[in-house]
């Protein structure tokens, strides 16, 4: 079993930033995925950003290519999601998720999910 817990969120002007955190307990080496997807209301959840545990190879949704970048610390057990310029358009729910591989979380598979912690962005 692997427990995902999201911290980082709040309000945030436009172009401002935000550094999300999330914290994995029971981790196994069965779950090397580990990625971010958001969700605003009156929308469907979106894919955000992927990590690997071991690897380290990420991939990015493509309305945060360039601003945001996720990373990780094995040593913590802590994936992070450093987001940058961010726009109104990025106020949302975002969720933390785990699972087999970095590929199988991009695609909304993942077996493990955080509780979510809100990001607003407004002035």
């Amino acid at each position: 079993q692997v427990r995902l817990v999201e911290s980082g969120g709040g309000l945030v002007q436009p172009g401002g930033s935000l550094r999300l955190s999330c914290v994995a307990s029971g981790r196994s080496f069965s779950s090397d995925g580990v990625g971010w997807f958001r969700q605003a209301p009156g929308k469907e959840r979106e894919f955000v950003a992927v990590i690997s545990w071991r690897g380290g190879g990420t991939s990015y949704g493509g309305s945060v290519q360039g601003r945001f970048t996720i990373s990780r610390d094995n040593t913590k057990n802590t994936v992070y999601l450093q987001m940058n310029s961010l726009k109104p358009e990025d106020t949302a729910v975002y969720y933390c998720a785990a699972g087999r591989t970095a590929s199988t979380v991009s695609t909304g598979a993942g077996h493990y999910w955080g509780q979510g912690t809100q990001v607003t962005v407004s002035s």
